[in-house]
């Protein structure tokens, strides 16, 4: 099922409903549930306004079961977010629900139409409303202006339609107090599908970006001044996430540590309380010291991630990164004297790129290895709203393609006057061709019984959430995981178990071995669940936590 069937305790008004809309994108983009979402979610119900979530990611999607879904439900807004990546899922889906219903009001928001809202409404007429930057309030007055008059040139921080005219009101002159926001509605969202896929679940402490890099659009889309939650009920969130049995918890704020007396306070109040939770978090490699690692480590942080982009000294200061390499290694020692594992992440192509300067930053990322630190390579993806794709002519790059499918950062999309996108494309393959053969490795250590726990973990966690992922968007308990048999309602959970594998069609291209082992691991870790009802025999995955 895709909904959330949990009801909203406050006083909802009957009369609004409201679905919001996660869209696909791979699994190889490691999702985690949808923190946006579920703050829209949050916010929505608190004004009485009834909300489901359909999540994409975790659910296969077709048009006839969409239908459905709307007539069920019978919603009077459909919204969804978009990263660039996912742009193109996001308004298929927008599209499908005026086909299916003209007159269900249908919204966008999310960084990509923040910066090309007027550009995306022309193109795409079936897109009523653009949400622009962070869209709690702008949400909640757009339904609420919905039932008092649509004068929808009131609400800030919108792009709407009239007529055939469109029109973008004043971004919201106040931003969010971030501690009156409700807590995210995550019981909107299918929690144990991502459990079961073995992904992080994130929180927010803070929002904002005080920095000005060139290729990022965290600064425009929520403000340049950090605004923090206070430390209490950041932690009380955290205890809760714990109590859910992910792996491993997530603090996705633009910078975690931003201002040293905020982290500080929160790593206190989770060593006062005694916690044993396990997060990560990112940083700035200018942002760290010896006493805020130490301190990150006594309170739970296992890894903390590290934007380091280039290793030329020239290629920092255009795009205004604002670091140095000095400073790389020395927070990486910082780390490494914590007990913190340090990793960094690289993008190439960037303005000033050169044969010399990419292998410059290859040289780096081998150096930064030898220290302990995992890395890898993004390729540059010049997003709506970044100055480096609306200054690109200056910074002398060429930007190859606006097909937004592409803008995944694993294949080039952008030159420069001395790189060119094979030379790109040569080094991202190369690198996905080393972590293919580090993988064959271990799979011969695993074969021939040779491998400890400890090296093996890695892909055999990779190879469990594959499959299951394949289960799950083959709908695969859904067709076959359920049976009437009045005689196998007494048969053991190992041979019913048995009985689900040998129903599923060879057509499902993974060994039978495999498969069992995935599923009796989902079981053990209450991901998937028995039912016996009336005669019928039904597995499935344990959606809603």
């Amino acid at each position: 099922m895709f909904l959330s069937e949990q009801k909203n305790k406050t006083g909802k008004r009957k009369n609004m409903r409201f679905l919001l809309v996660n869209p696909y994108y791979p699994i190889s983009e490691g999702p985690s549930p949808p923190l946006g979402i579920a703050f829209l979610g949050a916010a929505l119900e608190r004004a009485g306004v009834e909300v489901k979530v359909l999540d994409l990611v975790v659910y296969p999607y077709s048009k006839t079961t969409f239908e459905s879904v709307l007539k069920k439900f019978n919603p009077h807004f459909v919204g969804s977010t978009a990263v660039t990546m996912s742009f193109d899922n996001a308004i298929k889906v927008i599209s499908d629900v005026k086909s299916i219903n003209p007159d269900i009001y249908t919204v966008m928001g999310g960084p990509h139409v923040t910066f090309c809202a007027r550009e995306t409404m022309e193109a795409f007429p079936e897109l009523d409303f653009v949400v622009l930057g962070e869209g709690e309030k702008t949400i909640v007055d757009l339904v609420t202006m919905s039932e008092n008059g649509r004068k929808w040139d009131r609400i800030e921080g919108l792009a709407y339609r009239d007529g055939s005219s469109l029109h973008c009101t004043d971004v919201k002159k106040t931003p969010i107090d971030v501690d009156s926001l409700p807590l995210p509605a995550r019981h909107l969202l299918p929690l144990g599908r991502y459990r079961a896929l073995n992904m992080p679940i994130s929180l927010t402490t803070s929002r904002g970006c005080p920095f000005k890099c060139i290729f990022c659009v965290g600064r425009k889309m929520v403000g340049a001044n950090v605004r923090y939650r206070s430390a209490k009920p950041v932690v009380d969130e955290m205890e809760s996430l714990y109590d859910l049995g992910f792996p491993q918890i997530n603090i996705a704020d633009d910078l975690f540590t931003a201002n040293k007396k905020h982290c500080i306070e929160i790593c206190d109040e989770i060593l006062d309380r005694g916690l044993k939770i396990k997060w990560s978090s990112f940083a700035r490699v200018d942002t760290v010291s010896p006493e805020v690692m130490k301190k990150m480590k006594e309170a739970g942080c296992d890894s903390v991630s590290f934007g380091v982009e280039t290793a030329n000294a020239e290629i920092l200061k255009t795009i205004r990164k604002g670091i140095t390499i000095s400073q790389v290694t020395d927070a990486v020692k910082m780390c490494n004297d914590a007990g913190i594992k340090p990793c960094a992440s690289f993008i190439l192509g960037l303005p000033g790129e050169t044969p010399e300067t990419l292998k410059e930053t290859v040289e780096f990322g081998k150096k930064l290895k030898k220290m302990g630190v995992s890395y890898g390579f993004h390729l540059l993806a010049p997003f709506p709203g970044t100055r480096i794709r609306e200054e690109a002519e200056e910074y002398g790059i060429r930007i190859l393609t606006n097909d937004w499918r592409e803008y995944h950062a694993n294949r080039a999309i952008v030159e420069t006057a001395s790189v060119k996108k094979k030379m790109l494309d040569d080094i991202a393959l190369e690198w996905e061709k080393n972590i293919h053969k580090w993988l064959g490795r271990l799979k011969e250590l695993i074969k021939n019984g040779t491998a400890s726990e400890e090296e093996a973990f890695p892909l055999e966690n990779l190879e469990r959430t594959l499959l299951a992922y394949d289960l799950m968007m083959g709908d695969i308990l859904k067709d076959y995981g359920s049976w009437h048999h009045e005689e196998d309602l007494n048969l053991s959970d190992e041979d019913l178990l048995k009985k689900l594998i040998s129903r599923i069609p060879e057509s499902f291209d993974h060994p039978r071995k495999n498969i069992e082992k995935t599923l009796n691991y989902s079981k053990d870790k209450g991901n998937l669940r028995l039912k016996k009802e009336e005669g019928c025999i039904k597995w499935e995955w344990v959606d809603y936590l």
